[in-house]
């Protein structure tokens, strides 16, 4: 176990400075237009963010992250604004399905600004919600004053998370056998934690949504 994730992070490693690339183009991906229902984003960032040795990789990846969401959420927004109804009736829009457009459509006009917020966590409508918004009348500047927070949080939480597991890895590994071990446990129970935090905020939506 220890010898695979070794290998896996001197791998990471031996990527190098493209790994901040990596990171910003991944999660503008991520947040841009469908392409989130498809890119797992939070797996990208906890396994870039295991290469980090010091506070300067941390900071860089932060900001290629932080960055890489507000421009990919923008473009979300932007396209929303520029195609309106007719993306939503288009082949791709077809594709995810009337109750989803729906759902984000009511989520964003009874919640506004912290529907926004809220989004950034929650699955499918972190994709959704910067093209509804677009598509209504809600003004960019008041869009990216919601999301921008978001972006940081989500951002501060997952890099935060893989540079501790990577760097306790490298620690522990030269005396604990099972320090593999460990650190998978780590990160197994900071993902079980996520999972349980995105069921309640989808309940406070579900519930904000149909009453």
């Amino acid at each position: 176990m220890d010898a695979a994730l070794t290998d896996a992070l001197e791998a990471v490693a031996a990527i190098g400075a493209w790994r901040f690339v990596v990171a910003f183009v991944g999660m503008f991906a991520e947040t841009s237009l469908f392409v989130g229902l498809l890119i797992p984003g939070d797996t990208l960032v906890l396994v870039t963010s295991t290469a980090n040795h010091d506070a300067l990789d941390w900071l860089l990846l932060l900001l290629a992250v932080i960055a890489g969401s507000l421009a990919g959420e923008s473009v979300g927004y932007l396209i929303g604004a520029w195609f309106g109804p007719r993306l939503r009736t288009g082949r791709l829009g077809r594709r995810i399905g009337e109750r989803q457009w729906l759902r984000a459509e009511h989520w964003v006009q009874r919640r506004g600004g912290v529907a926004i917020l809220i989004s950034r966590f929650l699955p499918v409508l972190h994709a959704l919600v910067p093209v509804t918004t677009g598509m209504s009348e809600y003004p960019y500047r008041r869009f990216l004053a919601w999301t921008t927070p978001a972006c940081v949080a989500w951002a501060l939480l997952y890099v935060s998370v893989g540079t501790a597991a990577g760097r306790s890895f490298r620690e522990l590994s030269g005396t604990l056998h099972f320090a593999g071990w460990i650190v998978l446990a780590v990160i197994v129970v900071f993902l079980v934690a996520v999972v349980m935090g995105k069921r309640l905020l989808h309940r406070f939506e579900r519930r904000t949504t149909h009453s």
